[in-house]
Parts: C-alpha cells; sequence; structure tokens
C-alpha cells in the first residue's frame, strides 16, 4: 500500500488521518516513510492507549493520538487538511455507517487527497460521497483496498 501512496501522492511532509487506529501501525509507517503529522483516532482507550505506547516506542515526532470516536472526531471542526486518509472500520460495521464517515470526511481533505478505506473481500465497494472519485482496488488476503481521490 504504502509504495503506491509514495508513488500517487508522495508522502513526504503529508499529513495523515488514521481513523479506527487500532495499534497505530498504518499511521508510524506513514510517519517512517516521511509523513509530518499522524492523527490516530481510536475509541477503545485500552487500544488508544497502546497506540500511544507504540508511538513513545518508535520516537517519531508528529504523531497525534485522540481517544474518541471517528463519528465524534469528524463531527468537530478541521485546522488544516490531510493528503492522506485511512479508513480501516471493523468489518462488521454497515454501510450506512460506513457511508456516514465517508460523507464527513471530505471537510478533513485537502483537494488531491487520497482515501483508502479497508473492507472484507466478500463485501462491496464504499459508498463514496460525490466529491471523492473511486480510483482502484487491491485485494490483500481477506481484505480489499479500496482507494478514492479527493475531487
Amino acid at each position: 500500500m504504502f509504495s503506491a501512496l509514495e508513488a500517487t501522492i508522495g508522502l513526504d511532509g503529508a499529513r495523515v488521518l488514521d481513523l479506527y487506529a487500532g495499534t497505530g501501525a498504518v499511521g508510524l509507517e506513514a510517519l517512517s516513510r516521511g509523513a509530518a503529522h499522524v492523527t490516530l483516532v481510536e475509541s477503545d482507550r485500552t487500544a488508544a492507549a497502546t497506540i500511544q505506547r507504540n508511538v513513545d516506542v518508535v520516537g517519531l515526532p508528529g504523531a497525534s493520538v485522540v481517544c474518541t470516536s471517528v463519528e465524534g472526531y469528524l463531527a468537530g471542526a478541521s485546522d488544516e487538511p490531510f493528503e492522506l486518509a485511512y479508513v480501516d472500520p471493523p468489518y462488521a460495521l454497515d454501510d450506512g455507517p460506513l457511508a456516514a464517515v465517508l460523507a464527513a470526511l471530505p471537510a478533513w481533505l485537502a483537494p488531491g487527497a487520497v482515501v483508502v478505506v479497508e473492507r472484507s473481500a466478500r463485501g462491496g465497494e464504499p459508498r463514496w460521497p460525490s466529491v471523492i472519485e473511486s480510483v482502484k482496488q487491491k485485494r490483500y488476503g481477506e481484505g480489499l483496498l479500496w482507494y478514492g481521490r479527493r475531487r
């Protein structure tokens, strides 16, 4: 995924939004590849604490861990736009709530930003809002990455 992203948008100096951050691995990988800032959003307190420990161990500057729901985070005010958003909700999350998250996301994105949504390979394409164009998909075992680009 990161090789494709580096070829498409480049990560040097990028601002990255990692929604449903889990362990923080994706956001931390973005930092290690030159992203200037990563915001990691995770609602589970234990997982958010794990992310913070991982951030501390890795020691790269520019990480911000936010322990709140993705919906709550996106309902807030955006300061600087992000060039990349990685959205990895639980596979069991229904399409409706995911569509609502994707509908709120464009306000947080720079023009031309890339959105990557990870879903089960057994599911369908996410419902992109009109300002995000579906670009491609890539299967990785049971997971499928859907790529979109903000117009």
